[in-house]
């Protein structure tokens, strides 16, 4: 058995396309065929259940799927390990966002990191903090940005704080309350919210201050991405409550009050506690030390 049997298993898993899976692994397809009829044949098991028009994993598949994965998953760790032994950073390295990061500059974190390690292959991932810290455990994911509530430690991961934060409302321009320098919640229950999916980490910390203040709130929509928050809000249709680093400087259309007693969050690197790679490291060390460390 191959380990490039096993990505093309991997592959056509992932896709639920012999197509797709041949251009993803830059094989034909007739070959990537012909590996996984050998490899069955090889296994005495089907791994596929395949028609004109469906692919999908048999049971034995789906049990095949997950040794394929760690195999392939120590094969690169072993190879990576033997690299940085000789200086060299190989493998790869995959990184989760949050929407609303605000204290590292991602992208140019990522560039400074590809030109001193050419070698490793890099994965950006968006999505929630509970997602990553999921990931990282399941050894999925190397890295992540992560926003909690304070009341909130992560668990089952490293961390590094880089951030506490205080939320501000944030209006249109033509709101009642745009002339105001600071406002109490009770001042903003009978507005309309636009907010993060309920039960994320990225809605929690408004949640709680709200219910802390005793002010029941109607969030009637809900979204991952702050651009389209900020798009609602100018439009006069919400309020959101974000971190002031997400409102863009030159907007005129948009302001941002203070909130007494309003929800605070803090901003968490994220990695795995048992042995990250020798690239998930080396990136860690890239990335500068907030000040207050």
């Amino acid at each position: 058995m191959e380990l490039q049997q096993m990505r093309y298993v991997i592959a056509i898993a992932e896709e639920k396309n012999f197509t797709r899976a041949a251009e993803r692994c830059f094989v034909v397809q007739s070959s990537l065929s012909h590996q996984l009829k050998a490899l069955e044949r090889e296994l005495g098991v089907a791994l596929f259940a395949r028609s004109s028009r469906r692919v999908e994993l048999t049971a034995a598949g789906e049990a095949f799927l997950v040794q394929a994965r760690a195999s392939l998953d120590a094969a690169e760790r072993a190879a990576s390990e033997a690299a940085a032994a000789n200086g060299q950073i190989r493998g790869s390295l995959t990184v989760g966002v949050i929407p609303t990061v605000t204290t590292i500059d991602v992208p140019a974190a990522l560039g400074r990191f590809h030109r001193a390690h050419p070698a490793v292959r890099i994965r950006l991932r968006g999505g929630g903090s509970d997602e990553f810290i999921a990931a990282i455990g399941a050894g999925s994911m190397d890295v992540a940005v992560l926003g909690l509530p304070d009341s909130t430690r992560p668990t089952g991961v490293d961390t590094r704080v880089l951030a506490r934060e205080r939320l501000v409302a944030v209006v249109s321009a033509a709101h009642p309350l745009a002339g105001r320098r600071r406002v109490r919640l009770e001042d903003l229950g009978d507005e309309v919210f636009v907010d993060f999916p309920e039960g994320t980490p990225g809605r929690i910390p408004s949640d709680l201050a709200f219910h802390a203040a005793g002010v029941r709130r109607d969030v009637a929509f809900e979204f991952m991405s702050t651009d389209l928050m900020l798009d609602l809000v100018r439009q006069g249709l919400v309020v959101a409550l974000l971190s002031p680093a997400v409102i863009p400087g030159d907007s005129d259309d948009l302001r941002t009050i203070s909130l007494t007693a309003g929800p605070t969050r803090i901003e968490y690197l994220a990695w795995s506690s048992f042995n990250p790679t020798p690239a998930a490291q080396a990136f860690l060390d890239s990335l500068p030390t907030p000040p207050h460390e």
